[in-house]
């Protein structure tokens, strides 16, 4: 499968959890009902017939309410992303600038999977007080996604071992299992929840009849006793249901994970050995804390392995002996590869894995790639990638790599990137900062001649970097932020390529700072976002072709290649569009289902790749076109020749 399909599968695994919810609440009321019959039965003279449609109902909206209660509370909550997943397990946020050694390698163990899949990097936790060899993803897409690594991790785990289990993650994170993961942390609390109250009631009823004087005369407090002792016992449907649920959505996806790791590194021994560690230590990958079982299914490991005892089913996790015996088996290619299971199909004799691992570098002479290796990249990551990202972080300026990891300088490490070569125009924009902040405006003159030596192509790169400090920014600091951004741009009245894309895609990281998640239905046809696909592939051929025979020519090799384009009437000329019509256009394109973003994802492809030629301004918008749509590519664009 390719991304687009893993990411259609965890969409029917929501399906499937909807499934499964609506029978385990079926269960529920027609247990409670059962009670309730048998009840009414014994504590009357006359015959009581069992079928009762009014007690039925009754019964079944007090269920549906307290779950749903449940349910909606706890999705309300979760609604900041992974972060409040990671806080609620005690993980504490990794700072940038930490001076420990560990830490430092945690953080550039996901910065460099991270630069290597074209993916934002995720903010790190960690649970100082777990000793379990742990560690899972959470978030609702890629931008606002969170890693978090137990202490055990650090402690115990090499290099290697700690990327393998890093390379697990980012599978979930590519392969969109996180989304469907927290929900299943919102719609199982509703499940809980019966099991919850039944044990207060039992509580509170236990405190207030031992407390009472007439302990021999029958009271209310004893039907609250049967009540409690009834939610207790039907609620544990609830849990041994949730359990399953789990168990059903998440063994196979860690199976995929296990393999993708194994595929991202090209070196089965690091997540292998991780996996023996678990199984040799007596913590194993136990995670102590309290709210361990809501977001069981999240982590590398088994975080309650004393649920074991009840059998594999109950289990969210395959066995650590399954998971190695397969790693064993996994496929690793000595030649360059472009993600699980992928390699190139075309003819030219170039791999895209080549391309790949030239993605850093400036100065590269390789032919573009074709359309389908173009698409066949989306959502993976080869050995070289990650190779490529390791050089680069190795590589970069220390002055660099000191500014992207604190907010202050980092915002000045954007305006430096924004900064116009000519000197009227630097003039004009520096005096735009130097008013509000000069402290400011004199770093970000400081960080422009550092970047003198950085290839244009590695400054996606170096936003990319700098997002995790950017993050910690309040929505009222963001504002101001973007604002001058858009003063810079205007500084030289004109919008070019580069500075449009910056904008783009740093909106893009940011926006879960900003606003809440997008919860908008998926789009599966192409009937509301037609008129967006043309203004999409009009920008791409317009950009990229001098002649207008020639951008109409792309503009149709794209358009044919989205559904139903021969059944429609297609235009005879270019559309008109503009560079600023892009963002508005690629924001509904976005809430396309997977497999028509492919289509749609493909259809730039062949707008731009079909000459066999990519300029530059090209290569640009096309991998900024992809990231908005969250489809991460690696960035391999930039190594081509440029004609």
């Amino acid at each position: 499968m390719n991304f687009f399909e893993h990411q259609d599968e965890a969409r029917r695994n929501t399906t499937r959890l909807v499934i499964l919810f609506a029978v385990a609440i079926a269960s529920m009321i027609l247990a409670f009902y059962l009670v309730a019959v048998v009840t009414i039965a014994m504590g009357s003279s006359g015959r009581t017939g069992f079928w009762q449609p009014g007690l039925l109902v009754l019964i079944a909206i007090a269920t549906l309410s307290i779950i749903g209660l449940g349910s909606l509370t706890k999705i309300a909550q979760l609604k900041g992303g992974g972060s409040v997943v990671a806080q609620s397990l005690g993980g504490r946020r990794l700072d940038p600038q930490t001076d420990t050694a560990a830490e430092m390698q945690l953080l550039n163990v996901v910065a460099e999977m991270a630069l290597a899949s074209g993916t934002p990097i995720p903010t790190v936790y960690l649970l100082d007080h777990e000793a379990g060899i742990n560690a899972f993803a959470a978030g609702f897409s890629p931008d606002d996604a969170v890693i978090g690594v137990t202490r055990g991790c650090l402690d115990q785990l090499t290099r290697d071992e700690l990327q393998g289990v890093i390379g697990h993650e980012f599978s979930h994170i590519l392969n969109g299992d996180m989304r469907l993961n927290l929900r299943l942390i919102g719609v199982l609390q509703g499940l809980l929840m019966i099991y919850i109250l039944g044990r207060l009631v039992l509580r509170t009823s236990s405190d207030i009849r031992f407390a009472s004087r007439d302990k021999d005369e029958k009271s209310p407090m004893d039907i609250a006793l049967i009540a409690g002792l009834a939610m207790i016992a039907i609620g544990g449907i609830g849990v041994v249901c949730g359990r399953l649920i789990k168990s059903a959505v998440s063994r196979q996806r860690e199976f995929l994970a296990d393999a993708s790791a194994v595929q991202f590194t090209r070196n089965p021994n690091g997540i292998a050995d991780a996996l023996r560690k678990i199984g040799g230590t007596p913590v194993g990958s136990g995670i102590k804390t309290p709210r361990a079982e809501e977001a069981s299914h999240l982590f590398f490991g088994e975080a309650l392995p004393g649920m074991l005892f009840i059998g594999d089913w109950f289990a969210t996790h395959p066995p650590i002996k399954d998971r190695i015996r397969r790693l064993g088996g996994v496929a690793v290619s000595s030649g360059p590869t472009v993600g699980v299971g992928l390699a190139s199909s075309s003819g030219s004799g170039t791999a895209l894995g080549e391309l790949g691992a030239m993605g850093f570098q400036s100065g590269a002479a390789l032919a573009p790639p074709s359309p389908q290796d173009f698409v066949a990249t989306v959502g993976t990551l080869s050995p070289q990638n990650l190779a490529s990202a390791q050089t680069f972080l190795k590589e970069l300026p220390p002055a660099l790599l000191e500014a992207v990891r604190q907010p202050e300088s980092a915002i000045a490490l954007i305006y430096a990137l924004l900064l116009d070569p000519s000197p009227e125009v630097r003039a004009a924009q520096l005096a735009l900062l130097q008013s509000p902040d000069p402290a400011t405006a004199t770093n970000a003159t400081r960080l422009a001649q550092e970047l003198s030596g950085i290839a244009a192509q590695q400054h996606l790169s170096l936003v990319d970097l700098a997002v995790p400090s950017l993050r910690t920014l309040t929505p009222a600091q963001l504002a101001p932020f973007f604002n001058q951004i858009k003063a810079l741009i205007r500084a030289d009245q004109r919008l070019s390529v580069s500075e449009y894309v910056l904008q783009l895609i740093l909106q893009k990281r940011l926006r879960p700072q900003m606003q809440a998640p997008n919860s908008a239905e998926a789009i599966h046809t192409i009937d509301p976002i037609w008129s967006d696909c043309l203004t999409i592939l009009s920008v791409l051929a317009q950009l990229g072709h001098k002649s207008a025979q020639e951008a109409t020519y792309a503009f149709k090799s794209g358009l044919y290649r989205l559904p139903g384009a021969k059944k429609r009437e297609l235009p005879s000329a270019l559309p008109a569009a503009k560079l600023y019509d892009l963002g508005t256009s690629l924001s509904r394109v976005g809430q396309a289902a997977p497999k028509l973003k492919q289509a749609v994802v493909d259809a730039c492809a062949h707008t731009v790749l079909v000459d066999n030629t990519v300029t530059p301004r090209e290569a640009e918008l096309l991998r900024a076109v992809v990231i908005i749509l969250d489809c991460p590519i690696p960035p391999f664009l930039e190594a081509i020749r440029y004609n």
